[in-house]
């Protein structure tokens, strides 16, 4: 019997969940940890990626939605570029983010959520990221103000150079990504 073929006997409600989110086929993983030699925050994971996919073979989604993994992830694509077997890591660890925000469930990073939802509908109206509208955004609704008190005279610094406009704009055909987050769900 092939390695595919053998890969697609494994049965789990959360497997399949997983694997339908992120349109990939996670039982392909042999766990190379080719992905999580190269992830640059794999120091700051609970498990890394290859393990987050070898737990949900096992169908452990409690484990797997309630670590900080899927909210650390910086979605760099490093790991599936690394995957001998071309699975797509980011985009499960997207779909995981997605399953953890409709389940409710709290996060260890208590303002990761806010900043990943902050970036995604920032991104969504404009078409693009405004830096100086997610910071502006980010640190009354975090309630964070303090911890990290050094971005201000860099933030000004970029400002002053024009790498961060004060002001946002819309891209041309802004409404076309708009689109692609309706579609998305």
């Amino acid at each position: 019997m092939e390695l595919r073929e053998r890969a697609l006997k494994v049965d789990s409600p959360f497997l399949e969940m997983v694997n339908q989110r992120s349109r990939q086929l996670i039982q392909l993983c042999y766990h190379c940890h080719k992905c999580t030699a190269g992830c640059p925050v794999a120091f700051a994971m609970d498990y890394g990626p290859d393990r987050v996919l070898r737990m949900i073979q096992f169908g452990w989604k409690e484990q797997v939605l309630n670590s900080s993994d899927i909210w650390i992830c910086a979605s760099c694509e490093t790991c599936g570029t690394r995957c001998p077997n071309e699975i797509d890591i980011a985009r499960v660890m997207d779909a995981l983010r997605q399953i953890a925000v409709e389940e409710g469930l709290p996060t260890k990073e208590r303002n990761v959520p806010l900043f990943h939802n902050l970036f995604l509908s920032i991104v969504k109206r404009l078409g693009r990221m405004h830096e100086a509208s997610l910071m502006g955004l980010y640190f009354p609704l975090s309630r964070d103000l303090f911890s990290d008190l050094s971005i201000i005279p860099k933030g000004v610094k970029m400002i002053l150079k024009g790498k961060i406009p004060l002001l946002p704009h819309r891209i041309k055909g802004s409404d076309e990504v708009e689109k692609i987050f309706e579609r998305s769900g």
